[in-house]
């Protein structure tokens, strides 16, 4: 099987938070689709239902090194990628951190704690923001920190309302063992139609948690300097902030954890304005604090 086989025919209509929206500059979608359409081939690659664990991994080094140009086949995915990042500028090592995780999904099925899991996250999800930073020029140092935080929030929102069904398709089970432990759950549970006590706390634990990693990100659209950007992610954080909220009361195993396409359309829209008016009230801010820095003091 090749890499174009393994194909599950997902775009970036089916992800659970906006991709290259309208809100992106136009010269910016392609970029973006680029690299989520490589991602893409390297997550249906090791969620592919038939390949052997070897089979997924011989197939990710082959995805990667078609990146930097080393393979005997050019991938399609990987050649438009390529390709991108050499008009761009830009490099393609936060591309290849997310085969280090998809390799990761293949070879590691649990997670020791907390901090190994967010360990996983720097592969798997904040190479994502940092990619769309670096595209849109912003300062690494100055956005990094809270697309960290954003894009590692965003992957265990995706963790917690899918426990049930990683583990029961993949045998993946992303809350950590310790936290399990501590609450008196086990991963079998996960199995259940309803989450049982002991597990249900686990998730409300969990969840706590990535709520205070969105209290860190919260200042990241007010970060970047391109406004529409800041637009995208101010609407991914609103939805971000409901998801978190929604886990804080629902069962993933039995309940829905996002709301419709409009309810989801409406929340990104508050989300997206919301960043825009504080940006329209910015420079006024800013006019405001160098007037007052600049009149004479009195003394006391």
């Amino acid at each position: 099987m090749d890499i174009a086989q393994t194909s599950s025919g997902k775009t970036h209509r089916d992800e659970n938070f906006p991709v290259a929206s309208f809100l992106i500059a136009p010269r910016h979608r392609a970029p973006i689709l680029a690299f989520y359409d490589f991602v893409r081939a390297a997550d249906d690659i090791a969620d592919h239902p038939t390949l052997s664990a070897q089979e997924k991994l011989d197939l990710l080094d082959a995805l990667d090194a078609a990146l930097i140009g080393e393979a005997e086949e050019d991938a399609e995915v990987a050649r438009r990628l390529r390709e991108t990042c050499r008009e761009r500028r830009l490099d393609p090592q936060h591309a290849r951190d997310l085969i280090t995780a998809f390799k990761r999904d293949v070879t590691q099925l649990r997670y020791r704690d907390w901090d190994d899991l967010v360990d996983y996250c720097r592969y798997s999800a904040m190479p994502v923001g940092r990619f769309v930073c670096d595209l849109h020029g912003e300062n690494p140092g100055r956005v990094w920190p809270a697309n960290d935080a954003l894009c590692a929030a965003l992957q265990i929102i995706n963790h917690l309302q899918d426990c049930g069904k990683d583990y029961r398709n993949l045998d993946r089970v992303y809350l950590p063992q310790d936290a399990l432990a501590a609450h008196g759950a086990s991963v079998e549970m996960l199995a259940q139609e309803s989450a049982p006590p002991p597990l249900l706390a686990t998730i409300r634990d969990l969840n706590e948690k990535t709520g205070r990693l969105l209290a860190q990100s919260r200042p990241f659209a007010d970060l970047i300097d391109d406004t529409r950007l800041a637009m995208e992610v101010g609407a991914i954080q609103t939805l971000a902030d409901q998801l978190v909220a929604r886990l804080a009361v629902a069962d993933p195993l039995r309940d829905k954890v996002h709301d419709g396409k409009f309810s989801f359309a409406l929340k990104g829209a508050q989300g997206a304005l919301g960043a825009l008016l504080r940006r329209v009230s910015r420079p006024r801010r800013a006019e405001s604090e160098a007037v007052s820095s600049a009149r004479p003091r009195t003394r006391q």
